[in-house]
């Protein structure tokens, strides 16, 4: 055995074939080294007997090294059969040796057996493309989760009565939610911006001077020009688009009137709009007193800005580093607007004359001559805020990198309750509810959950469009829907929706399972005519509306209702809990966790199932309507009026575009379909067709500085097929601001917009239909 030792040694440490030699020379000259390798092998070096090697060249005799040290006997050929046989051992040893120990180390199983249960019982595992929990499950964990009791200490931890955008009173509120986050294990952040906005004077007053008597003004609305006007009253009801057309049947001259007009049923930008359509010198708005029931003296906040963000930056996102040459949105006025309180209002009403107004307009008799002169005067300022929106996420456990966003206004003008503080509640309630369910129930959401609370709302949705501006291009591949929680309580009576078409399927079976749990407190809450009752067009003012037609996020906002008639303490500082409480007959809280439910039932389903719950169809039923009326209307011009478009201006492209849509989003449907849910790549990949719906329906055409709300379908603009249907009137009428060319340039420019979402939404490109 000692000699078999001996033997294996000698092999393992004898001298090899050939050898590397490093001869390492330090470079005196620098820092560097040289490093000098020479290969040999015995073939060209070789040892004699005396140790000296032989010359190259010289052709040698002698045998291999191993047969030269050991040569060729029976002897030494069995001590290397016993060597390699003990090779052979000892490699086994090992190799059974190194197994054991990899059986005894942990591993990372799918799946444990909970103590308790039998080794035999299958245990269900997260598989990375399937939720570990039942959709029954998880609606049980978040009913147990929220609760009106709970909600009511929430409210007296966020009431505050004086939080306006960028005051110190807001800071708290943000720290105070922030803390929240923390505290509830979430990541979070902060987002700051520096914005410009308008502010009440502080040295002289915002005033009117009729008929000798001077009136100064609390109340104000934002974003006005200022200066002084004088012009004659006329009043204009709402200031609706539909009410200036009355007066003008009337041939009354709008051109530098001053007009009186009443607040609710549009909001305050779009009324000073309409009336700057038509040349008026100014604005005076005033709460009727069949619409508001408050005080005679209350005064009324608001802005003008027909748009959101910071309009003097527009398109751009306000942060501090950013330089911006000085420029204006199009939507701020050029005309002075001023609002005045009930008495003052009804006062300037009772003393005016002129002609009667038109048979449907419930109030006083007069609309007001050339005699009824006021003189208007707006001293607003222009300052600097810097404004803070805070964020906490939930992250998911397949896809994190796509989220829901919840958000709700922090800031109001006064205290604000149903505004602001309401909404700051129920998003901070579902976030530790939300989180809990992720860390003591096993709920792992798919995707990820980001929770806002944004600062500026009252200035017209400043904050979240500021936030949108900075981060579009991340935002708009990762960012699927948007939650608003802004005035969800503001009576008891209805219930209504407004939201992308996208979401409608979702929304109804949302109300569906929120009505079977816990009965109804609205009347139309989930109704059979759901639909009808509930859903509404998301307006410019709404503050989802940004996320919709300027982003192309789907978005939906909500609330509980008076019903048709508006919360009149919106805009003013009378908003209390206490109104709130008796605006809902004391169901506050109970309508507030019902609203907190609904959210949360819509935000778990978007991040529970492998695939997202929107209904493509739903746009295409929108296309096919507003591209019929278009068709009639060019019809009828090119019958009646064939000087003004030609018999060139055919409808088939945009019918094409249409009928693409249409057989691209059923060919996704079935896709939907048929696919393999736990096939993870393959749910990625469909739902990233369908999150690319929204966004290209954004034109691409059309600057987001000069026109933000670029959604051909929902938003604002003559590049939206509502603006070519309103474009063909002005042609049919011979308006002096239609223009056929420019019309002919619109239409094909929505053409190719529809034509380029169908296009995404196939996928493939071997798939694109290619008939236009």
């Amino acid at each position: 055995m000692d000699q078999a030792r001996s033997t294996i040694t000698k092999i393992f440490n004898g001298e090899p074939h050939s050898y590397t030699r490093f001869n390492l020379t330090q470079n005196m000259e620098g820092d560097n080294s040289q490093v000098e390798m020479k290969l040999s092998s015995d073939m060209d070096e070789e040892v004699g007997g005396n140790g000296v090697g032989e010359r190259h060249g010289h052709v040698s005799n002698r045998k291999p090294y191993v047969t030269q040290r050991f040569g060729r006997t029976p002897k030494n050929l069995i001590f290397m059969a016993a060597a390699v046989l003990l090779i052979f051992i000892i490699g086994f040893l090992i190799g059974y040796l190194v197994q054991q120990s990899k059986a005894l180390a942990p591993t990372c199983a799918p799946s444990v057996v909970p103590a308790g249960l039998p080794a035999d019982v299958p245990v269900e595992h997260e598989t990375g493309a399937a939720p570990l929990m039942d959709w029954d499950v998880v609606k049980g964990l978040l009913a147990k989760q929220l609760g009106a009791g709970r909600l009511d200490s929430v409210f007296s931890e966020f009431l505050s009565n004086d939080h306006q955008a960028g005051s110190d009173g807001d800071e708290i509120l943000a720290n105070r939610v922030l803390r929240k986050f923390k505290q509830y294990g979430m990541k979070t952040w902060t987002d700051e911006h520096f914005i410009k906005v308008q502010d009440p004077p502080t040295t002289v007053s915002n005033k009117i001077v009729f008929k000798n008597l001077e009136i100064k003004q609390t109340g104000f609305l934002s974003y006005s020009a200022t200066g002084s006007v004088t012009g004659a009253v006329l009043y204009g009801h709402y200031g609706r688009e539909a009410d200036f057309r009355l007066l003008r049947d009337k041939n009354i001259d709008i051109n530098g009137r001053v007009m009186l007009i009443r607040a609710g049923r549009n909001s305050f930008a779009e009324k000073v709009a309409n009336a700057a359509k038509l040349n008026a010198s100014a604005v005076l708005i005033y709460p009727d007193p069949t619409d508001y029931s408050f005080g005679e003296t209350t005064e009324l906040y608001g802005h003008v800005h027909l748009g959101s963000g910071d309009p003097y930056t527009p398109g751009f996102p306000s942060f501090n580093h950013t330089q911006f040459p000085p420029i204006q949105s199009s939507g701020l006025p050029k005309i002075l607007a001023q609002t005045i309180t009930q008495a003052t209002g009804i006062k300037i009403l009772r003393s005016l004359g002129g002609q009667n107004p038109p048979d449907d307009w419930v109030g006083f008799s007069k609309l007001g001559d050339s005699n009824d002169m006021v003189t208007v005067e707006v001293n607003n300022v222009l300052v600097e805020k810097k404004i803070n929106n805070v964020f906490g996420v939930i992250k998911g456990f397949v896809d994190a990198d796509r989220y829901v966003v919840i958000g709700a206004q922090r800031d109001a003008w006064g205290p604000g309750f149903a505004a602001s503080t309401v909404g700051t509640s129920v998003l901070v309630e579902l976030a530790r509810s939300i989180s809990d369910m992720v860390k003591n129930d096993g709920f792992k959401p798919r995707r990820s959950i980001v929770f806002a609370s944004w600062s500026g709302g009252e200035y017209g949705s400043v904050g979240a469009t500021e936030w949108l501006e900075g981060y579009l291009s991340s935002l708009s591949m990762k960012a699927y829907t948007y939650i608003s929680l802004d005035g969800i309580v503001t009576g008891r009576s209805g219930f209504k929706v407004a939201a992308s078409p996208l979401l409608h399927s979702l929304i109804g079976s949302t109300l569906k399972e929120i009505q079977m749990d816990t009965g109804t407190l609205a009347s139309n809450f989930g109704g059979s005519k759901w639909e009808k009752e509930i859903l509404q067009p998301l307006k410019m003012d709404n503050a989802a509306y940004p996320f919709l037609a300027f982003s192309g996020i789907p978005s939906v906002s909500f609330g509980f209702t008076a019903g048709s008639s508006d919360y009149t303490y919106f805009g003013t500082k009378l908003d209390t809990m206490e109104r709130l409480r008796t605006a809902t007959a004391g169901q506050m809280s109970a309508l507030a966790e019902k609203a907190a439910r609904f959210a949360g039932h819509i935000t778990l389903r978007l991040v529970h199932d492998h695939l997202l719950r929107f209904d493509l169809m739903k746009y295409d039923s929108i296309i096919r309507t507003q591209v019929a009326q278009i068709y009639m209307k060019v019809k009828t011009i090119q019958r009646l009026q064939p000087n003004i478009l030609p018999k060139a201006l055919t409808m088939q492209w945009l019918m094409s575009a249409s009928g693409s849509y249409s057989r691209a989003s059923r060919s996704l449907t079935t896709d939907i379909q048929d696919s393999d849910l736990e096939d993870i790549e393959m749910c990625r990949l469909i739902n990233d067709r369908i999150m690319t719906v929204e966004r290209n329906f954004l034109s691409p055409y059309v600057s987001p500085r000069d026109s933000p709300f670029r959604h051909i379908l929902l938003g604002s603009g003559p590049h939206t097929l509502k603006g070519l249907a309103n474009h063909l009137d002005a042609l049919r009428v011979n308006s002096p601001e239609a223009d056929t060319d420019v019309f002919r340039n619109e239409f094909a420019l929505a053409t190719w917009t529809i034509q380029g979402c169908a296009n995404s939404l196939a996928g493939d490109i071997w798939s694109l239909d290619n008939e236009i």
